[in-house]
């Protein structure tokens, strides 16, 4: 029978005031979203000789602002929040937090300036601050078990004084000797943290789905990924390097087959993680296959960038932003075509040119208006998300 009156719980309203400060996510995942929508087009139109030598002064300076840049303020926007969850003590919020986000954006300016002193002290700063930031809850928490993050923060600072003290001239460094350290410090990342949450996230969204972790393969992957440091701080490569990256790739594979991808499909916010990591030992097999000389560095980079990178950071900061704002965990159709989106800009960024090699200038500008898109359609969508207070009236 059907009721005469049929009472509904009315629309929440949108709740007044600001709050992009409340917590770390929010100004990073805005930061974040815009600058990867602004700097990778910019970039693939100078790299095509479209633009000229107005943007960046060359390829080095691309990946340093992607992974010194977009990626570290993604890091930090996660870590800080969900830091707060793992310790029960606060980080950094208001003016201080303010104050962090500002440093960052004056990094990304200061690196397109002459001067390259300030430019090197401020990008040091930041991830050296952001790690000391997190170790004040940690260390009141006694939470040994995340400290690690504290010493892969100060590696990144690490790693980007190396990348200016040589371009300064104050460094015997070899050029690209940081760049791939602080590369393999997000794969490590990337691999540590998806292990924590993609099979969760699989289990708990995706009905009758039972990911599992199991010790060994978990192992084997995460060390890995740092035996693959350690070598490329020693600068070793060649047979040795692709036999280890095949053997990662592997590790890596096993861990994203027992997770249980296939049941995904209808889950865009979990299969959007599990399409993401694919790219993982993608990118050790080309790393691989880089190494014996058969194909370009450049296009195990992308993998891990774009395909990995970019689409565990659109999954995880839609997730993020929705449950840290009160909003329910499931994906509209905004949030579906920027995972589209990253997708299609990893496939067409690694494929076509491994495919057709003399066809890799138009798939950095295609794989840049797709990435654009699928970032800028996160920033619109969650400006107003991020910058006011959360639905349910709960603080953060």
């Amino acid at each position: 029978m059907t009721p005469l009156l049929r009472l509904e719980e009315p629309p929440r309203a949108t709740p007044a005031g600001f709050a992009l400060f409340a917590l770390g996510f929010r100004p990073f995942y805005l930061l974040a979203a815009g600058f990867a929508a602004l700097s990778v087009p910019l970039w693939a139109l100078q790299f095509s000789g479209l633009l000229g030598h107005t943007y960046l002064a060359g390829p080095m300076w691309h990946a340093h602002e992607m992974l010194f840049g977009f990626a570290l303020a993604v890091i930090v926007g996660f870590l800080f929040t969900a830091g707060r969850n793992w310790t029960n003590q606060p980080t950094p919020t208001g003016w201080p937090l303010a104050a962090l986000a500002a440093l960052w954006l004056l990094a990304r300016v200061l690196v397109l300036t002459p001067f390259g002193g300030a430019a090197a002290v401020v990008n040091v700063a930041f991830p050296l601050l952001t790690a000391a930031a997190l170790a004040r809850p940690f260390v009141r928490a006694g939470n040994r078990r995340n400290y690690f993050f504290i010493g892969l923060l100060v590696l990144m600072a690490l790693a980007v004084a190396g990348v200016h003290a040589t371009q300064l001239g104050h460094a015997a460094w070899p050029v690209g000797l940081g760049l791939p350290l602080a590369l393999d410090v997000v794969l490590f990342i990337v691999a540590v943290m998806a292990g924590r949450v993609v099979p969760m996230f699989t289990n708990n969204g995706v009905p009758g789905a039972t990911a599992t972790r199991h010790a060994r393969v978990e192992q084997a992957a995460l060390g890995s990924v740092l035996t693959l440091l350690a070598v490329d701080a020693l600068g070793v490569g060649g047979p040795l390097l692709a036999m280890l990256a095949v053997l990662a790739a592997a590790a890596h594979g096993m861990r994203w087959w027992l997770w249980q991808p296939w049941r995904t499909r209808r889950v865009p916010m979990v299969w959007v993680l599990h399409a993401a990591y694919a790219w993982v030992p993608v990118h050790l097999l080309l790393r691989a296959a880089a190494a014996a000389g058969w194909v370009l560095p450049s296009l195990a980079t992308h993998a891990l960038t774009v395909g990995a990178i970019g689409g565990l950071v659109i999954g995880m900061m839609t997730r993020t932003a929705r449950g840290h704002t009160g909003r329910p965990l499931k994906a509209d159709g905004w949030e579906v075509a920027s995972y589209a989106l990253i997708a299609a800009a990893a496939l067409v960024r690694v494929g076509l040119p491994l495919l057709a090699p003399s066809e890799t200038v138009h798939a950095a500008l295609a794989s840049a208006a797709l990435w654009s898109a699928g970032f800028a359609v996160y920033a619109v969508r969650y400006w107003p998300v991020l910058s006011r207070p959360r639905i349910d009236g709960r603080p953060g």
